[in-house]
């Protein structure tokens, strides 16, 4: 179990705890944002609340602009930020969780939660991400990667096909494609989301997901492994799309039952992704588990963050409750070890 018991902190610490964003995850990032402000304890934090609306304002608690345009309420945002002691963003998705709120925060000169800009940036690009697990042995599905240009003609040499945004979060334009009939259409719809768009073949797995945390004496936690039971995923037939994300239908098991030569290889993975992408905080680390051993999905840098989340439910089944989470996550951002502005 997890030792939760802290020394206290010095003083009330001020936090900005922003939701929303300018993508397709904006009604999540509100959940994981009103869920974070919900369960810092008063006592301790003093909860500054910003909201990004979907054209760009940033919102006071009230739900009204800071200022009458977009620009000057993002100057007004920046002016509070800057006086929290800390930042918690909690906003998924491109314009988020992709380094760009990391840029602001170090700009400002704010510690905050999450990855740096250069984390951010890496794990939100599928495609990139992909050649850092390469590098690191570690498997992913093969596939290539294509624009709106290189996508016309395109003819996979076998099918199903996963066709996906290369940087898009919750399975937005994510298609699971079974003939070459369905695969214009499955390409408009991740084009919708970005101009560049994966297309790879079908992986036939367990999906388990592995969390790591990052604590603030530089240490890292892996919490036990999660694995994603949806109907018909065996049968080639079905992903863990964005309506069974939300709709309550997928199992969750945790931990997984894994074999001890499966855990570890996924923890090593998981561990090795962290360091060699830039992660930072906290960071999701999505898996097929093949005969063959693990073979990576994704990273999520900035995963949901609701008391029922994957990530919490994982850290509070080792022993560390929602609120202890959040906690451990902004001494981390506080500590002196975590400010190298990456």
């Amino acid at each position: 179990m997890i030792d939760t018991q802290l020394s206290p902190l010095p003083r009330r610490i001020r936090v900005a705890v922003i939701g929303g964003g300018q993508n397709s995850e904006h009604e999540v990032s509100l959940a994981s944002a009103a869920s974070v402000r919900a369960a810092l304890d008063p006592a301790v934090f003093e909860v500054q609340s910003l909201t990004v609306d979907r054209d760009g304002y940033w919102l006071r608690a009230d739900g009204q602009p800071l200022a009458a345009t977009r620009a000057r309420s993002f100057a007004a945002a920046v002016g509070l930020i800057a006086d929290c002691d800390v930042a918690f963003p909690a906003v998924h998705g491109p314009r988020g969780e992709d380094g760009s709120l990391a840029a602001l925060f170090e700009l400002a000169g704010v510690p905050y939660v999450g990855a740096g800009v250069r984390g951010g940036a890496l794990a939100m690009d599928k495609w990139a991400t992909k050649l850092v697990a390469a590098e690191l042995g570690i498997r992913t599905a093969a596939g290539r990667l294509v624009d709106a240009g290189t996508a016309a003609g395109l003819r996979p040499d076998r099918f199903p096909v996963v066709v996906k945004p290369v940087a898009a979060g919750s399975s937005h334009g994510v298609g699971l494609v079974h003939r070459i009939e369905e695969l214009d259409g499955a390409l408009a719809d991740a084009l919708a989301h970005d101009h560049r768009v994966l297309v790879e073949e079908f992986v036939t797995g367990r999906e388990v997901d592995l969390a790591v945390l990052e604590r603030a004496d530089g240490s890292l936690l892996v919490g036990p492994a999660l694995e994603i039971v949806v109907a018909g995923a065996a049968e080639r037939t079905a992903l863990f799309d964005t309506a069974q994300k939300y709709d309550g239908s997928a199992v969750f098991r945790i931990p997984a039952p894994l074999a001890d030569a499966e855990e570890k290889a996924l923890r090593e993975a998981a561990l090795a992704l962290f360091t060699a992408l830039g992660c930072r905080s906290v960071a999701r680390f999505d898996f097929f588990l093949t005969p063959e051993g693990p073979v990576l999905n994704e990273v999520n840098t900035m995963p949901g963050m609701t008391a029922q989340s994957q990530v919490p439910k994982m850290f509070e089944q080792a022993g560390l409750p929602y609120p202890a989470l959040l906690d451990q996550l902004l001494r981390s951002a506080l500590s002196d070890r975590t400010q190298d502005h990456r």
